[in-house]
């Protein structure tokens, strides 16, 4: 007698959208989502999509409101109108619930000023917690919060950073996931405190997050000229890039299988250490619409894929391929989610060619290789290619993006430039400890990384623990990788 094995998953994940970023690129993303699953820019799923044999989890990112409609469970939060009433006045207007949109009253943002964005995201907590609440009440099982924002401006960093001490004390035993895109480094930034927010943000993504997948503007931009042939890229099609990465990360939640298809189990795998969850993403094939200009990739096998996943120019942060000393830079672990129609007995024979090529260079002092997530693709998209693959990896290079966020810090504080504009909000009132607080722990964050390069890391560590005041620098201390 034979039993059908049915995937286990049962739980939803709130997304909160704050800023100007997190609100752009979580726009995209919902409207990836609504395409995937057949479901209009009304919220009503759509005559091809009603007979249910997709066999999609729609219930993870989206409920059932009374009239059958569809809404996503997602917080639009930002301190000027701007953005949220351009989505207001989208075609997309009717799919968001409108109760779930917080603007400032004021409406004049944070000024690209951390300390504002936090200050203004504490004197309202309790609207925004309560909306939160709301819908964390709303889920007969939440899994966790996913936070979509920049480390850079001023309400995605301070506010970002306010939501995710709140999640923590408010639920300390649900996963938290960030998508944090980092600022593009080659560029001269407008936001001349540019350092300072993104130093203070690290603290918080460091000590509050349990996964941090980071979108590297720098690497976004080198992407879309590079590989894409756009000569000067729109935040439009940075977005478009973004967005693809965060679907295709949640392709084996929404279309579950029998392995990887809960948030813990994703992040479980990819993070054996609770403080180095900084994780790095590859997407292959790249496209975009309407870019003829673009190289097309006319072969997708699954090693074609798995490969090409490997190569330093489809990695989506900077830092990967810059460094001096990148052959010294080893990964601690891979999960490569693989779309399409494809036979487990390629992937076996192509982790095999890849193992013996010795294409990733692992760490040594902990068992590892590239897993694998087989998930169906959408029925209700067609895509040129038969098959693609996401790459989520734990890379110890990523410690350059760190030390490089860190020197820039240096250079401003050093000459103490533009800190009168942090000093008139409530943090920084008494002095700067907060500010070397952060420093602190970023360096600790980069110390840390570089050591897993070493063979004696476990020895290091807990040396470190020893050290260590109990809870002080872990991430969420009550949840530590024996809980997942």
């Amino acid at each position: 007698m034979h039993y059908a094995l049915q995937p286990i998953n049962n739980s939803e994940i709130v997304h909160i959208q704050a800023g100007q970023c997190g609100n752009q690129i979580g726009t995209e993303f919902w409207k990836q989502l609504c395409a995937e699953h057949g479901i209009s820019k009304d919220g009503i799923l759509e005559e091809y999509a009603a007979n249910g044999n997709a066999g999609d989890r729609k219930d993870v990112f989206f409920y059932q409101a009374d009239d059958e409609h569809y809404v996503p469970r997602a917080l639009l939060l930002d301190l000027e109108p701007r953005v949220i009433n351009a989505i207001q006045n989208s075609e997309y207007r009717n799919l968001y619930n409108q109760e779930n949109v917080y603007i400032s009253n004021s409406g004049g943002g944070a000024g690209n000023n951390w300390a504002s964005g936090y200050a203004q995201a504490e004197s309202v907590q309790e609207e925004i917690m309560d909306m939160i609440d709301r819908e964390a009440d709303g889920s007969d099982s939440l899994e966790g919060f996913v936070l979509c924002h920049s480390i850079a401006g001023g309400t995605g960093s301070g506010m970002g950073s306010y939501l995710l001490e709140a999640l923590n004390d408010r639920y300390g035993k649900k996963l938290v996931q960030t998508y944090s895109v980092f600022p593009n480094q080659n560029e001269t930034s407008d936001v001349v405190v540019q350092p300072y927010n993104s130093l203070l943000t690290l603290k918080r993504l460091t000590l509050n997050a349990d996964s941090v997948v980071v979108l590297d503007n720098t690497a976004l931009n080198r992407i879309a000229v590079d590989r894409l042939h756009i000569q000067n890229p729109t935040f439009a099609q940075t977005n478009a890039l973004v967005s693809t990465v965060m679907a295709a990360s949640t392709t084996t939640l929404r279309y579950p299988g029998y392995m990887n298809n809960d948030l813990v189990g994703l992040v479980a795998s990819l993070i054996p250490t609770p403080r180095c969850h900084f994780l790095m993403t590859g997407y292959t094939p790249l496209t975009l619409e309407a870019n003829p200009a673009a190289p097309a990739v006319r072969k997708t096998t699954v090693l074609d894929v798995m490969r090409r996943l490997l190569q330093t120019k489809n990695i989506m942060v900077s830092s990967h391929s810059r460094s001096k000393d990148f052959s010294q830079s080893k990964y601690i672990s891979i999960l490569n989610i693989i779309q399409g129609d494809v036979d487990p007995t390629q992937v076996h024979k192509s982790l095999q060619r890849i193992r013996e090529r010795k294409l990733a260079n692992f760490i040594e002092w902990a068992p590892a290789s590239i897993q694998v997530a087989l998930s169906r693709k959408s029925p209700y998209v067609q895509t040129a290619h038969r098959v693609s693959g996401l790459m989520l990896a734990n890379h110890t290079s990523i410690r350059h993006l760190f030390t490089k966020c860190l020197t820039q810090y240096d250079k401003l504080m050093r000459r103490k430039a533009f800190l009168d504009q942090y000093e008139q909000h409530p943090m920084f009132a008494d002095g700067l400890d907060e500010f070397d607080d952060a420093r602190e722990i970023v360096e600790g964050l980069a110390e840390e990384y570089a050591a897993c390069e070493s063979p004696d890391y476990i020895k290091w560590a807990s040396g470190k623990e020893n050290e260590r005041m109990p809870g002080e620098g872990l991430v969420n201390p009550r949840r530590a990788a024996a809980d997942y």
